[in-house]
């Protein structure tokens, strides 16, 4: 008996099922078996699950002798089934790598619940993921395992059996089949949940779910087929009705039910136009039938819509519509007007905010110009809460980058009103740039400005002196730099450079940089993982390549022709690229892409990763440099264009005379270097000392302990720093794989 039966039902799915499979049989849990179903499928999805079969013991087909649709194909499977779970998977879906055992685990770890309900992700053919906007709902908790009372935020998922695994004795005590017709999955869902006596839940996407392009969703499609959904909540209260025991979830089902019937109503790829006025006055005659005593209609709005179905008036609501069309046109024309309109409304609620007293145990975190979660501040960020975990924490982020913040940071969005009130009321404010000129800097509030690198080029005030690098008035920056308390620095160099660049009143902490912390602290199983994660094999020698932006590129461009030197230093080495963007690779570039050789790495989330990751660093003007140097690794210039850069942006000093390490002004030169030892000979590694002497003065794995108890908790003295000479930074890729295997 294997521990789980996964249910695949098929048809019309040629283009898809191969993928749907390869997903399943790939994983590295293998206590599995699959019941595939071909729904008499009229393509070649049949032949293709025979072909599986044939392939790999694990795989059983049925094919069904007439079409029977999604509900009664899985029926068919769970006939079928000799699995201590069932789970479902749509054929056009795919389990993500490691989802099997993920499962299992938690199967095991909460005693085999009735029901295990975990993440999924939308997959869209562009390559696009988008989470589930629910998933806090499945968030670890205690107890780990409970009844839906306890928890009945899962009821709000949406409404899938596909992201759940049934405890099989659990469905045939129950006797839980699913029925015909679109909407198949509610009865099923609803009365699984609130039956289950004990429900897990696993805070992991396991599950893509694919949204093709070309649709081929049915619920997409306008037919009077969407009728089925008063069928489907017929056997939902039909069941309730069985079993009185389960009444207090009358309510809450109700409002699934209408919301269901509006959502229909709302969509205008569901229903024929001239069967909507029919399908609302059946909606009505389940709000009157079915509406719980004491039940109160939700604000917002959808309100007014629940209130029109209680009163059976369908063209007070198509006169709504009408009139919401009318609105969203003139507001679709004038949207500047209405935009200027919000912006002055957040102004006022702004000021009135500024007129409530300061939190004195809120902080407000950004970086990038709130691109997300990282950097400095991140590192900051997670210090506080393992030393001052008193202090809310909140990080302003752009809407568009919300999915790049990790789950249980609290987010305010930039220009809401959540965004606001923290700007007005937050007491301590940390950025690795400069927060929005509207924010008014309040008497006791504190300012930390991190930076986000050591400056090769200038900054600041110095930028004046070279026109073509920026078009920033100087008189606009000092503003925002006089609301600076502290400035954080990472060597004494940086120190010079920003006082004098930046003139203003605040106080330098010589602490290092938080976020290189993670250099010096890493031991060797964080190297192997960094490396694990990013798909390099053991023994692969890897180089980081991470140029920097030229103001005189509109777009990333790399200078290096990455498919040629890929193929120069053969196939045992991996090239990670980072740019500021990249472009689509064509050709031989994509195959070495493909086989792992070339490696895009430009939105990892997390740099300090791949410098874990990475045997040498090749870069030309980029501040990783100095970050990278913590770790006593190679270096290697790459400056074809130095006289360039140095005129169009300026330099604090001649990095062609003190390197870093070996320096390339040609593609045939680097690839001379790093074929030969040069970039890792005793010349390499004399400069990088120097290099280092100068350069890594602070950062000795404390500088976020030292900026938290230095600005949080007001101590007076900031913690000695550990001797240049002492420090033991994180083992390189070789060193580690020594120490894992000797463990």
């Amino acid at each position: 008996m294997p521990r789980l039966t996964l249910i695949v039902p098929a048809y019309n799915v040629q283009g898809y099922v191969r993928e749907c499979l390869d997903s399943v049989l790939q994983q590295d849990f293998t206590d599995f078996e699959v019941v595939a179903v071909d729904d008499c499928s009229p393509d070649g999805s049949g032949a293709i699950l025979d072909e599986y079969a044939e392939r790999d013991a694990r795989v059983r087909v049925l094919h069904l002798s007439e079409n029977v649709g999604l509900g009664h194909a899985r029926n068919a499977g769970i006939e079928q089934a000799t699995g201590d779970y069932l789970l479902f998977l749509d054929s056009d879906d795919t389990l993500t790598p490691g989802s099997l055992s993920g499962i299992a685990a938690r199967l095991d770890a909460t005693g085999d619940p009735d029901v295990l309900v975990y993440d999924y992700a939308r997959s869209f053919w562009d390559g696009r993921l988008l989470p589930n906007q629910r998933a806090d709902a499945l968030a670890a908790g205690e107890p780990a395992v409970f009844p839906l009372s306890e928890r009945p935020a899962l009821l709000d998922l949406l409404q899938i059996v596909w992201n759940k695994a049934y405890r099989r004795d659990f469905v045939e005590a129950h006797g839980f089949r699913f029925p015909s017709g679109y909407y198949e999955d509610a009865p099923w869902t609803y009365s699984t949940l609130v039956t289950a006596e004990r429900i897990a839940v696993l805070d992991r996407i396991c599950v893509l779910y694919r949204q093709r392009r070309e649709g081929g969703n049915i619920l997409g499609t306008v037919s009077r087929k969407h009728f089925d959904v008063f069928d489907q909540y017929e056997r939902v209260f039909t069941y309730l009705d069985e079993h009185p025991e389960f009444n207090s979830w009358r309510p809450a089902l109700f409002r699934k039910m209408v919301d269901q019937y509006l959502t229909v109503l709302e969509r205008p790829d569901r229903l024929p136009k001239n069967a909507r006025s029919e399908f609302f006055h059946r909606a009505a005659a389940d709000y009157s039938r079915r509406m719980p005593e004491g039940f109160e209609r939700p604000g917002g709005g959808r309100g007014y819509k629940y209130a029109l179905l209680g009163m059976d008036s369908y063209p007070a609501l198509t006169g709504v519509t009408r009139a919401n069309r009318v609105r969203n046109r003139a507001r679709a024309g004038s949207s500047r007007r209405i935009n200027r309109a919000k912006r002055a409304g957040m102004r006022i609620f702004y000021q009135s905010q500024l007129r409530l007293p300061v939190d004195e145990n809120l902080a407000v975190f950004s970086a990038y110009w709130s691109r997300g979660y990282s950097c400095n501040p991140a590192a900051i960020d997670a210090e506080l809460a393992r030393l001052a975990p008193h202090i809310r924490r909140v990080w302003a982020v752009r809407a568009e980058h919300v999915s790049r913040v990790p789950k249980g940071v609290e987010v305010a969005v930039v220009g809401s009103r959540e965004y606001w009130t923290a700007l007005a009321r937050g007491k301590y404010f940390i950025n690795n740039v400069n927060f929005a000129d509207a924010l008014v800097k309040r008497t006791g509030q504190i300012h930390v400005q991190t930076h986000h690198g050591t400056p090769l080029k200038t900054m600041g005030l110095d930028q004046a002196d070279y026109p073509a690098s920026t078009s920033m008035k100087m008189e606009d920056l000092l503003r925002r730099c006089d609301r600076w308390d502290y400035s954080i620095s990472s060597n004494r160099f940086s120190t010079t450079v920003w006082e004098r660049v930046y003139p203003c009143s605040y106080t330098s902490l010589e602490t290092g940089y938080p976020r290189n912390d993670v250099l010096i602290n890493s031991g060797a199983a964080e190297v192997a993982q960094a490396r694990r994660e990013l798909g390099v094999a053991d023994g692969a020698k890897v180089f980081l390549y991470m140029p920097t932006h030229r103001e005189y590129q509109k777009e990333f461009t790399p200078r290096i022709d990455l498919a040629k030197l890929s193929e120069e230093l053969g196939p045992d080495v991996t090239l990670l690229v980072r740019g500021h963007y990249f472009y689509k690779p064509t050709g031989r570039l994509a195959e070495l892409q493909e086989s792992g050789r070339v490696v895009d790495v430009s939105g990892h989330q997390t740099v300090e990763q791949l410098y874990l990751a990475a045997d040498a660093l090749i870069t030309d003007y980029s501040s990783a440099m100095f970050d990278y140097a913590n770790l006593d690794r190679p270096i290697v210039i790459f400056a074809d264009d130095w006289e360039t850069y140095k005129v169009v942006r300026g330099s604090y000093f001649d990095l062609m005379a003190e390197p870093p390490g070996a320096v390339a002004t040609s593609q045939a030169q680097l690839t001379e270097i790093l074929r030969s030892d040069e970039w890792r000979n005793e010349t390499s590694a004399a400069f990088r000392a120097r290099f280092r002497e100068r350069f890594c003065d602070f950062d000795d794995g404390r500088a976020a302990e030292r900026v938290v108890r230095s600005v949080f908790l007001r101590e007076e003295s900031l913690l000695p720093v550990t001797p240049l000479a002492e420090r033991t930074p994180a083992p390189s890729p070789a060193q580690a794989l020594e120490l894992v295997e000797r463990v």
